[in-house]
């Protein structure tokens, strides 16, 4: 059930920073759990868990791949070793590391993606990822996961590390607002619906969770009633959530700050369409890369803000009324 039926966003930290800050609540509990950075720690936030347990940290220098590769092997050697890097570099200079030596043999590795999306800001495209949910779900086995706020973030960190196999988490560099107070109860493949509603459902994760709920607000004051889900995994997704929205309000919008192609929004659109055909709307990133500026001058120009969701609401609206 829906935690409460409004919510009031509190600024609070990047998920980056909350992903940082449970490695090292990890590092304590369990010895077998290491580090693997590439360069990046004062970026990615492990350098809590480098400071902390400097025996149990390693870095490869910018050498992803190789770095991709080493953590496959300490996790035949029984640990649990959490890679991290900017998404981009994790993902792409990874990939066939990834592939290779923890996708087929399926190796307890955990990979953690910083600086995803284009919410990075202005260090510009050749390092914005808009591509790796895409490919992280096409790699058989892998658990592909997305969170929206802090407590988000240490709850799924949590469940990764307990998961056996291999994790793909997604973070970003901006401050994110508080959705979650810590009561809430995160599993792999569950989704958790924080609005219900009736005309439309509202399906997003990552950034684009906090602008839905606003969205929300907006389609309220115009009599719509939307339903809100944060889609946290990605891969796998959490089918009942899906049938049942789009059976119980016939309409759905997919929202996230990625590629529509390759996103979650494309597998939802599956989903739908194998259990309960209803018309979807779109709102991601469309066949584009973005460019240097601010956040929220990126967010706005390339339609990913609550007011963009209220519109893909409408459009689907109209289209489920004809």
């Amino acid at each position: 059930m829906p935690a409460k039926t409004k919510f009031e966003l509190k600024p609070g930290p990047a998920t980056r920073e909350a992903f940082g800050r449970a490695l090292v609540d990890l590092g304590r509990e369990n010895n077998d759990i290491v580090v693997c950075d590439a360069d990046l720690a004062k970026s990615t936030m492990t350098t809590y868990f480098a400071k902390e347990f400097p025996d149990r940290f390693f870095s490869y220098g910018i050498a992803e791949s190789n770095m991709v590769a080493q953590a496959a092997g300490m996790a035949y050697a029984g640990k649990i070793p959490f890679v991290a890097s900017f998404s981009a570099f994790a993902i792409n200079k990874g990939f066939e590391q990834l592939r290779v030596c923890v996708a087929y043999p399926s190796t307890n590795v955990k990979v953690v993606g910083t600086h995803s999306g284009i919410s990075i800001g202005e260090d510009g495209p050749s390092q914005m990822s808009v591509e790796e949910t895409g490919l992280a779900c096409s790699l058989p086995g892998f658990v592909v996961l997305s969170p929206a706020d802090e407590a988000s973030t240490k709850a799924l960190v949590r469940a990764a590390a307990a998961h056996s196999g291999p994790v793909f988490i997604r973070t970003g560099r901006p401050k994110t607002p508080l959705i979650y107070n810590g009561d809430q109860k995160f599993e792999i493949g569950k989704s958790v619906e924080l609005l219900e509603g009736s005309d439309v459902s509202l399906i997003a994760n990552g950034l684009l969770v906090a602008e839905a709920l606003r969205a929300a607000d907006a389609l309220e004051a115009e009599g719509v009633s939307a339903r809100v889900i944060d889609m946290h995994t990605i891969k796998p997704l959490d089918r009942e959530a899906i049938r049942r929205a789009a059976a119980e309000t016939g309409a759905l919008v997919s929202a996230e700050e990625h590629l529509v192609d390759g996103g979650m929004g494309v597998r939802i659109a599956q989903v739908v369409a194998e259990l309960q055909p209803c018309p979807m709307e779109f709102v991601g990133i469309r066949d584009t890369y973005a460019e240097s500026g601010t956040p929220e001058e990126l967010m706005n120009k390339y339609g990913l803000v609550a007011r963009d969701i209220a519109a893909a609401a409408r459009r689907v609206l109209a289209r489920k009324r004809r």
